[in-house]
């Protein structure tokens, strides 16, 4: 079956400002696609992936993400690009004053949906989905780190999104529950077809779950590396 290419930079540089952080970057993530994206501290992971979702300018190059041209992308337009990608936080950034109804409820109606029934529908899918039925009406503060984070998986995905952009998901987790949120993540690539662009420094995970790996220089290039296993991936569930 043939693919597409869902993501595509191609820029002599990446950077904050006037600073150059990326270098010589030139990437195709196609549609379907799983991807880690590996490198120290402050290589420059989080700073690519927030040109990706149009949190930082692209000036230099080209980049397309999910039909978006981010080097000619008006602000106003920002939002629909957003909507057709799932953000995934390491510190979840969920709003701890509302409920997880309300949490989610609150992206769907920033993005458009007025149809309460729909909403509601939408909603108890996704939980259904990242396995948190029934816990609409819990509180933040109730949940376990694992738990918050897959509402923060629920949330992204709301709108059917091409892709999932997952900066350090694993990041603030313990070793077993981040092996159920890679087997989530895994089992949504897998299921539904959405690509993935994981930032993570956990090499233990990539070994478990093996995948395509870009792996940030210490020069600021992006290099493709193959990690070597012994392992067999751990199904998705």
């Amino acid at each position: 079956m043939s693919t597409k290419s869902i993501l595509h930079i191609n820029a002599p540089i990446v950077g904050q400002r006037t600073k150059a952080v990326l270098h010589d970057v030139d990437i195709n993530i196609d549609e379907g696609e799983f991807v880690y994206l590996i490198g120290k501290t402050g290589s420059g992971k989080s700073t690519l992936l927030r040109v990706l979702y149009a949190d930082l300018p692209l000036n230099e190059g080209e980049g397309m993400v999910a039909g978006f041209d981010l080097r000619h992308l008006p602000e106003s337009k920002i939002p629909f690009l957003r909507r057709k990608l799932g953000i995934v936080f390491q510190d979840f950034q969920l709003l701890s004053d509302r409920n997880v109804f309300q949490n989610l409820s609150f992206v769907l109606r920033a993005t458009g949906w007025k149809d309460e029934v729909k909403m509601k529908e939408r909603i108890l899918e996704v939980l259904k989905s990242v396995g948190m039925e029934g816990s609409e009406g819990r509180e933040i503060f109730q949940l376990s780190g694992g738990e918050q984070q897959r509402i923060a998986i629920a949330r992204a995905l709301l709108n059917s999104p091409d892709v999932i952009i997952a900066d350090e998901p694993t990041g603030n987790l313990d070793p077993n529950t981040s092996a159920e949120i890679m087997r989530l993540l895994r089992h949504i690539n897998q299921t539904h077809g959405t690509a993935v662009v994981m930032a993570t420094h956990d090499y233990t995970m990539i070994l478990k779950f093996p995948a395509r790996t870009l792996r940030i220089e210490e020069d600021g290039h992006i290099q493709e590396v193959k990690p070597k296993t012994n392992e067999k991936e751990v199904p998705a569930q």
